[in-house]
């Protein structure tokens, strides 16, 4: 017998990939460190290195919101290949870099490239499937970011073995190959709109338009709040678990990644059926999904700030990365909710761009709280404003009715 697949689900799967190279080629610079050091003299001093990982944050978070619009108004099956082909060859260009001037100029186009991704890949998605769904597969779309995240950790283990540069050229020519062999397998998809959602097709009234609806401003708030936490567990937990166990950072590094992501994992797919189940008989089902998962970050920050024993460490991370995960799957469904079929990458441009920008925020001041021995203390205080804005969302995000696309 032969499994037929629907064409949704394989460009959900075929994403999935764009998806986890996308936050593969981003992620595996941070780990290279050592080995490029050797090389480019500058990276061997924190400060710089801290500029290149700098510059690509400045630069995706600030292009984001451009990507967004550029999605909604060009053909997106283009422009989802050829920012994969871009940023694949940047990552093959790192290969040759040998100053750290050419690395950070690739780092920077690096972000420029990537940001064009997200929104236009998840409205494909969400355009191609029906309420019934489209959770699911926004989860299997984020389960393609998560294992990204973790694959990038291995871009020091393979440079051991081989060298850093030959490293950046396997896996930006991987990326090559994905984006030649999508020309043939995926295609833009034009969604069955309700006529009272259509909306102007100039970018400006789209944007005025997305900009002066009251629930878009609250779903901004609902996305770049729990950025706060989720770039603070990104790029100080392992400093944090390395000092409340008093363990070396080459193992509370694996620790808290393996856990995160492998909890995340688990959250993106459970939340993703849940919501979509809970949304045939309530059409809250999504919100209450997602204020379910932020609720289980709360006592993960708590514990993470305050917690002395491995036990307390790996239950913080499982709770977080678990709840953060239902949470993260369900973004983009809330948002077609709210925002019409042409709308929708710009709407999610737009959140992109604040949850960078709130990482951007919490990572320096995190910095500052460190070196004042309050890192643990500020942990904990994030978990304020999460409850903060579970309250909100509940009470502001309510959908009149359910969607009427019928795809």
């Amino acid at each position: 017998m032969s499994l037929k697949i629907s064409y949704p689900w394989r460009l959900v799967f075929l994403l999935s990939g764009v998806a986890l190279l996308n936050y593969m080629d981003r992620q595996m610079i941070s780990t290279m460190r050592p080995a490029m050091q050797l090389d480019i003299i500058e990276l061997q001093q924190a400060t710089n290195f801290g500029r290149l990982m700098a510059v690509f944050l400045w630069v995706y978070g600030a292009m984001s919101a451009f990507s967004g619009v550029i999605a909604d108004f060009f053909n997106k099956k283009w422009l989802i290949i050829g920012s994969l082909f871009v940023w694949s060859a940047v990552t093959c260009s790192m290969g040759f870099a040998s100053d750290f001037n050419q690395v950070y100029i690739l780092r920077a186009v690096m972000g420029f490239s990537e940001a064009l991704y997200i929104p236009a890949g998840l409205a494909l998605i969400a355009s191609s499937h029906s309420d019934q769904s489209r959770s699911l597969a926004v989860g299997i779309h984020m389960a393609g970011i998560y294992i990204g995240q973790a694959l990038g950790g291995f871009g020091s283990t393979i440079s051991k073995y081989y060298s850093w540069q030959q490293t950046f050229l396997l896996f930006g020519a991987i990326g090559i190959i994905y984006a030649i062999l999508l020309m043939f397998f995926i295609r833009d998809v034009k969604p069955v709109t309700d006529a009272k959602k259509e909306v102007s097709q100039k970018p400006l009234a789209s944007i005025t338009s997305l900009l002066s609806s009251f629930p878009f401003w609250i779903i901004v708030l609902y996305f770049a709040v729990p950025s706060l936490p989720g770039w603070a567990i990104k790029n100080w937990a392992p400093t944090l678990i390395a000092q409340n166990l008093d363990i070396d950072m080459a193992v509370a590094g694996p620790l808290t990644t393996i856990s995160i992501s492998l909890s995340s994992l688990m959250g993106v797919l459970v939340g993703g059926v849940l919501s979509d189940r809970w949304f045939r008989i309530n059409s809250k089902g999504r919100i209450y999904t997602g204020a379910i998962g932020l609720s289980l970050t709360i006592p993960a920050l708590l514990l993470m700030g305050y917690g002395y024993t491995v036990v307390h460490v790996v239950g913080a991370a499982f709770l977080f990365g678990f709840g953060f995960g239902l949470f993260d799957t369900n973004n983009m469904p809330i948002l077609c909710q709210f925002v019409g079929p042409n709308q929708r990458a710009t709407a999610y441009g737009f959140l992109n761009t604040a949850g960078i920008f709130a990482g951007a925020v919490i990572t320096d001041y995190l910095g500052k709280s460190t070196d004042a021995g309050n890192l643990g203390a500020d942990f904990a205080m994030l978990s304020v404003v999460v409850a903060a804005v579970i309250i909100v969302q509940l009470i502001f995000l309510n959908p009149v009715k359910r969607s009427t696309e019928n795809l």
